[in-house]
C-alpha cells in the first residue's frame, strides 16, 4: 500500500473541520500526483467532500478568519479559498452523465468512488483522506502503477471518457507532452475514433490546452499526437497542411510539418516566451500556399514570409488568441525570419545589418533566437557552416547597434523640425525628407545624429524646392523652444 504524508499545515486544519462537520473529505488530483512524482507540488489543491463543498468551505473560511480570501460559485457547487500562495478548491463528490450535444454534465451527489470514476485519468484520480487525516493513498483504478509506468489511462472505458468530455482528448495529449508519458494504446485509438466530438468544444478551451502543449519541454510530442489522431486537422488545419513531401523530376522538398516541429523543439531550451514559440510554429505556415516547382531549379517558396505574416491574424482569430501586440509581435517575427539566415549565407554589409536592426527593433534578440533554431539540416557540415556565419552576423549586429543606436530607431530630425526650418505645414514633403534621412542613415551615408541629419535635411529640402526660413541648432523634440 503506497503512502503520502500531507505536509502543508493547512491539512491539519481541514482535518479538524471535517471531523467537526462529520463529513468525509479528501485531497485529490494534481497535488497528489505531483507530490508522488517528486515534482514541485501544485499550489492549487483540490478537496472533495462527500456532502456540500460550499458548506465545508464556509466552515474552513470561518476557522481561518480574515487571513483567507473566499469565493463561492453556487452555480457550479464549488468554492475557492486563497491562503497565501495556496489556492484551495472545494467541491462535493459527484457523479456525472452527459448529453451528446454538450460537454456540460448533469451532476448528482455521489461518493468518493463515483467522483474518482469521473476523473479524466487514473493518475488524477488518486486521493488521500482528511477525516481522519491519513497518508494512505486511495487508488481504485491502478493510478499508482500507471504513474510508475508513465502511462495515461482513463478510469472508465476511453470511448466513454472522451465522448462525454472531448476536451479530455486535448488534456491527454497535453499531459503526454508535459509529463513525458505514453498514452495507453486503447486510449490513443479512442481519441482518433472520437475526434469529431472536439467540434462541440469552444476555441478558447482548445487554445488553452494547445498553449500548455506549446509551453512543454518538448512540444513535438504533443503535436505528433495531435496530427496522428486527426485532431490537428480539426483544430489547426493550417499546421496540418504543412505535412507531406512532393516529388517532381526526382526532386523533393522537405516535410515542412516535421521541420516546424524541429524548429519548435530547438527553440524551447532558449525561451519560455509563449509567443516566440508561436513564431516558431508559424514561421513557415505559408509554404503550402507558396510552393512552386521551377524547372532547372527545384522547389521554391517565394514570399512565404510575407504571406505567412498576413495569415497570422486569421489564425489568431480562429483560435481565439489575443488580437493585440502579441499577435503583431508574432507577425513581425514571421515576416523577418529569413533575413538573418540570408545574411548568414553571404558577406554581411553594414547597411543590411542596419536595416535589420531598424525593422526588428527591440525584438532583434528574439528574432535571432528564432532564426538560429531554424537552421536545420541532415548535412552536419552545412549546419556547422551556417552557424559559424550566424555568429558573424550576431557580432556585426552588436557592433553596429553600439555604434549607430538603431534599435527602436527614432528619426534624429522630427517632422516639427522640418516644418519650422522650412516654414511649411504638414504635407507629403515631410514624409519625403524623413524617408531620405532614414535611407541615408541605413546606407551609412550619414551617422545617426541630429547635426548630420539636419544638414542632410537642408540638402534634401532644397532638392524638392523648399527654402529654409529658420535654422535650428538642436531638435525641437529635445528643447521647448528652438534655437534660431
Amino acid at each position: 500500500m503506497a503512502h503520502l504524508t500531507l505536509t502543508e499545515p493547512v491539512f491539519e486544519l481541514l482535518s479538524e473541520v471535517a471531523a467537526k462537520q462529520q463529513v468525509r473529505a479528501f485531497v485529490i488530483g494534481g497535488y497528489v500526483r505531483d507530490r508522488l512524482m517528486g515534482r514541485d507540488f501544485r499550489k492549487d489543491i483540490d478537496v472533495v467532500v462527500e456532502g456540500s463543498g460550499i458548506d465545508f468551505a464556509r466552515a474552513v473560511a470561518h476557522k481561518l478568519g480574515k487571513s483567507a480570501q473566499v469565493a463561492y460559485f453556487k452555480n457550479f457547487g464549488t468554492a475557492m479559498i486563497k491562503l497565501g500562495d495556496l489556492e484551495l478548491e472545494f467541491v462535493g463528490a459527484r457523479k456525472e452523465s452527459y448529453r451528446s450535444e454538450s460537454r456540460k454534465p448533469i451532476v448528482e451527489n455521489g461518493t468518493l468512488e463515483e467522483d474518482q470514476a469521473r476523473r479524466d485519468f487514473t493518475i488524477n484520480a488518486l486521493a488521500v483522506g482528511l477525516n481522519p487525516l491519513s497518508d494512505e493513498i486511495i487508488d481504485p483504478f491502478g493510478g499508482l502503477l500507471d504513474l510508475e509506468n508513465k502511462i495515461l489511462r482513463t478510469p472508465l472505458l476511453p470511448d466513454q471518457t472522451y465522448s462525454d468530455d472531448p476536451l479530455r482528448m486535448m488534456r491527454a495529449i497535453r499531459f503526454a507532452s508535459q509529463l513525458n508519458f505514453e498514452i495507453e494504446a486503447d486510449s490513443l485509438e479512442a481519441i482518433s475514433r472520437n475526434k469529431e466530438r472536439m467540434r462541440i468544444v469552444s476555441a478558447e478551451r482548445i487554445s488553452e490546452e494547445l498553449n500548455k502543449i506549446i509551453l512543454s519541454d518538448k512540444p513535438s510530442v504533443g503535436f505528433n499526437h495531435l496530427f496522428n489522431t486527426g485532431l490537428l486537422r480539426l483544430i489547426f488545419p493550417e499546421m496540418a497542411d504543412l505535412h507531406g513531401i512532393e516529388t517532381v523530376n526526382g526532386k523533393s522538398h522537405k516535410d515542412n510539418f516535421y521541420h516546424t516541429l524541429q524548429v519548435l523543439d530547438n527553440i524551447c531550451p532558449h525561451t519560455d516566451n509563449l509567443w516566440l514559440r508561436w513564431s516558431a510554429i508559424l514561421h513557415d505556415i505559408a509554404k503550402p500556399a507558396t510552393k512552386r516547382y521551377e524547372h532547372g531549379h527545384g522547389w521554391t517558396f517565394h514570399g512565404h514570409e510575407d504571406k505567412g505574416a498576413r495569415m497570422v491574424p486569421d489564425i489568431f482569430r480562429k483560435l481565439k488568441l489575443p488580437l493585440n501586440d502579441k499577435m503583431k509581435y508574432v507577425q513581425k517575427l514571421v515576416f523577418l525570419h529569413l533575413r538573418p539566415i540570408v545574411l548568414s549565407k553571404e558577406e554581411v554589409s553594414d547597411s543590411a545589418v542596419r536595416r535589420l536592426l531598424f525593422e526588428a527593433g527591440d525584438d532583434i534578440d528574439d528574432l535571432m533566437t528564432l532564426c538560429q533554431a531554424d537552421i536545420t539540416s541532415k548535412n552536419r557540415e552545412k549546419v556547422k557552416r551556417y552557424l559559424a556565419n550566424f555568429e558573424i552576423v550576431k557580432i556585426k549586429l552588436k557592433e553596429i547597434e553600439e555604434k549607430d543606436k538603431l534599435r527602436n530607431w527614432q528619426p534624429p530630425v522630427s517632422g516639427n523640425d522640418i516644418m519650422i526650418t522650412f516654414g511649411i505645414t504638414p504635407g507629403k514633403e515631410i514624409g519625403i525628407i524623413k524617408s531620405a534621412i532614414r535611407e541615408a542613415i541605413l546606407e551609412g551615408i550619414i551617422p545617426n545624429n541630429f547635426e548630420e541629419a539636419y544638414e542632410y535635411m537642408l540638402l534634401e529640402g532644397t532638392k524638392i524646392g523648399l527654402i529654409p526660413v529658420k535654422r535650428l541648432s538642436t531638435s525641437i523634440s529635445d528643447s521647448e523652444e528652438p534655437s534660431i
